[in-house]
């Protein structure tokens, strides 16, 4: 096995893991790169099945290819997919699009909130109805235990800190100090009643790592990431006023690839184009340790 089939197995140990011994969890999906990836692996986990419901944020300020990309995949593979939103944040303007608020508190209203209402079934989702072909709002969901997310160790500082199997209290807050230890491959499954779960199959890719899978794989993702001869691409995706693009002549991923091994942006944070980091410090700790992806 060469690094990527080992890599490609011990998530697919970890999901399986996941899915044996917790109920009723979700996938996150952020429609970037690495999460995508974790779909495509689930996929190959359970043998072209997803026995999660995938579940998407929704901010409204989205790249609407994202949104397109979203929903042509959902179809494609029949998934089972939910958005959410915090429709009280967005209908009263406050965000930082509006002029109400910093990127920081933005972040904390329409993710951070919107995700803790879809978790405990207490905000407005919406599930895609595969009959309809449309979505239709979802009220009577029940509550997610958990969630599996594509974060990976070297992406950013606090995500260097999770487990593989990490638990947050009923508001989703995380305690740093008061995680588990994992060695070798044993990984801790036994949370005390009430924990909620987040569970991190990619934590020990790397950013060279998703795109040599990517394109072996031959894994479609939005045409954002490349350059269409402009000389500039998305790294790293998120809402438009606050997602920059970078300079780079990449066009597929086998040039992403070689421009990540010959170290084009070793010096250079993968999430740099991403302004909510900046004004967090330089990382996502503060929002992260609030129940933020």
């Amino acid at each position: 096995m060469n690094h990527l089939d080992i890599l490609e197995n011990k998530s697919v140990y970890i999901l399986r893991e996941a899915y044996a011994n917790f109920k009723n969890l979700g996938m996150l999906w952020s429609i970037g790169k690495d999460s995508t990836v974790l779909l495509w692996l689930a996929r190959k986990a359970f043998f072209g099945h997803v026995p999660f419901t995938l579940i998407h944020i929704d901010t409204s300020y989205k790249i609407p290819e994202m949104i397109e990309y979203r929903d042509k995949i959902t179809r494609e593979w029949h998934l089972n997919m939910v958005y959410g939103k915090n429709e009280t944040a967005i209908g009263s303007g406050n965000s930082y699009p509006a002029g109400k608020t910093d990127r920081i508190t933005c972040c904390g209203l329409l993710k951070t909130q919107a995700l803790k209402e879809v978790l405990s079934a207490e905000g407005v989702r919406y599930r895609f109805d595969h009959g309809k072909g449309k979505y239709v709002q979802d009220p009577n969901g029940d509550p997610f235990t958990g969630i599996i997310a594509g974060i990976r160790a070297d992406e950013e500082g606090s995500r260097s800190k999770e487990r593989y199997f990490s638990s947050r209290d009923k508001e989703n807050a995380w305690d740093i100090g008061e995680q588990p230890p994992e060695f070798w491959n044993y990984y801790n499954t036994d949370f005390p009643p009430g924990a909620h779960l987040r569970i991190h199959p990619l934590l020990d890719w790397t950013e060279l790592n998703v795109w040599e899978y990517i394109d072996r794989e031959k894994i479609p993702t939005v045409s954002l990431y490349y350059s269409k001869g402009g000389g500039k691409r998305y790294r790293s995706l998120g809402c438009y006023p606050c997602t920059f693009p970078v300079e780079s002549d990449a066009k597929d991923p086998a040039e992403i690839v070689e421009e990540l091994r010959t170290g084009k942006f070793s010096n250079i944070a993968e999430r740099s184009g991403r302004a909510q980091d900046r004004e967090d410090g330089g990382g996502l700790e503060t929002l992260r340790r609030e129940g933020y992806m």
